[in-house]
């Protein structure tokens, strides 16, 4: 396909977005289904453009001085991918499957629109409401920290420590760039790509299939760590979902030790049980159901509650998701972080550890969460993370990624090069 046919499907999968209320990936799954001519390198460039669209659906719109689908993905030729207004002309002119654009001089007008004229939410690529949440996690630096969730991602990628190394992941891998993280110490990343270019597909590699990695953003890998578990622990998963931390912290136990993970909605656990057989972890006991963590109340040394939340962290991800949140939505996650918190506080014993994880950047469902959960539990008291910050960073020098006004660590795109991700730990008196 030519440009003009990629630029059409983006705006028609766009459309179909926006008018249907769907999931990116359903709405770019039903397009490649019935466009089955379309080859990779098309779906993905295809992807590609819809996604960031998304990402920067606020500053496109502002310079594009429109925000229809075609506004949107035109501004992403123009403003991310460097293309020209006079080279999207020449590419388009002829084309029967391009779409009708703006003439050369309104597309170069449009671009001196300066963003900095813009409000500032719109230059942050966030909804107006939810500013304040913003500024109170990051004070006169917000507009920088949320542009920087408008970005491309990398792909992270977890070495498992039971069957390699990462100079063998790396030596493995087929993906152009790919290099050890700068703060996780199993970690490899490989850059997102300009434009078009498709990322690389891990989970086709060989050394995937023989359990040598897992898909897991980097500040994800982090949270894992800060458990602090160690081979003889006793510890509980609480949220596990797909498991990514549970085998994380498999890993860093050596196959000791015993890691219980339940969710609950246990349908969540199944891709689990792939996962344990591919990557040899035998410490690992799946709890389906409530009612068989009845027996392991007050007898755990720690506590992982990996919270459902608005998911604002991994907005680079989830882009869409982005523009959907409202504030009935954030306050429903609140009541639910207290539930969680509640119910996962009977499992610890005394003198052991209970963490709480979020990837949102909000403070209303990090700090004030955290200080509300001591409010009610005045046998918890919050550890002290600098030493245990400084055991588990690759980078002797990164700094101490604290919270602003209130308890715990907050990752970040900007600070850390990570997904957006909160970790807090409470300790409950012996």
């Amino acid at each position: 396909m030519r440009l003009g046919g990629r630029l059409q499907a983006a705006i028609e999968i766009l459309t179909d977005i926006e008018t249907r209320h769907r999931p990116v990936p359903d709405a770019l799954k039903d397009w490649g289904l019935s466009h089955r001519f379309a080859g990779s390198g098309d779906r993905g460039a295809i992807g590609n453009l819809v996604h960031d669209a998304l990402r920067k659906r606020a500053s496109h719109g502002f310079v594009m001085n429109g925000d229809t689908p075609a506004d949107l993905a035109i501004g992403v030729l123009l403003r991310q991918w460097g293309v020209t207004p006079a080279e999207l002309v020449a590419e388009l002119d002829g084309d029967r499957f391009a779409p009708e654009i703006p003439s050369l001089a309104d597309l170069e007008a449009r671009l001196q629109r300066p963003l900095t004229e813009a409000p500032a939410h719109v230059q942050a690529d966030i909804p107006e409401w939810i500013v304040p949440e913003f500024e109170r996690a990051f004070g006169a630096e917000w507009v920088a920290e949320a542009a920087m969730l408008a970005d491309r991602p990398p792909l992270d990628l977890r070495v498992n420590s039971l069957c390699t190394d990462q100079a063998s992941v790396l030596a493995a891998l087929e993906a152009p760039g790919a290099e050890v993280t700068r703060l996780a110490k199993l970690g490899i990343r490989v850059p997102a790509g300009p434009g078009p270019a498709r990322q690389v597909a891990a989970t086709s590699e060989v050394c995937f299939a023989k359990g040598w990695f897992e898909i897991q953003d980097e500040g994800s890998q982090l949270a894992a760590a800060l458990m602090g578990a160690r081979p003889d622990d006793q510890v509980l998963d609480y949220c596990a979902g797909g498991g990514g931390k549970s085998l994380a912290m498999a890993a860093s136990m050596g196959n000791h030790g015993q890691i219980h993970a339940f969710d609950a909605d246990r349908r969540r656990l199944a891709p689990m049980v792939e996962r344990l057989r591919r990557a040899g972890v035998r410490n690992v006991q799946l709890v389906e159901r409530a009612a068989g963590l009845e027996g392991l109340v007050g007898r755990l040394d720690r506590v992982l509650v990996d919270a459902p939340c608005t998911g604002t962290g991994t907005w680079r991800r989830r882009a869409d998701a982005k523009w959907r949140l409202s504030e009935k939505n954030l306050a429903d996650r609140m009541a639910d972080q207290d539930a969680v918190l509640d119910s996962a506080a009977r499992f610890v014993r005394p003198g052991g550890e209970l963490a709480y994880v979020t990837c949102s950047l909000l403070p209303s469902e990090n700090t004030a969460r955290a200080e509300a959960f001591l409010v009610r539990h005045a046998d918890f008291e919050p550890i002290d993370l600098a030493g245990r910050w400084a055991s588990v960073t690759a980078d002797a020098a990164a700094p101490l990624p604290l919270a602003r006004k209130g308890l715990g660590l907050v990752l970040s795109p900007r600070r850390t090069g990570t997904d957006g991700f909160y970790f807090v730990a409470f300790r409950r008196r012996a």
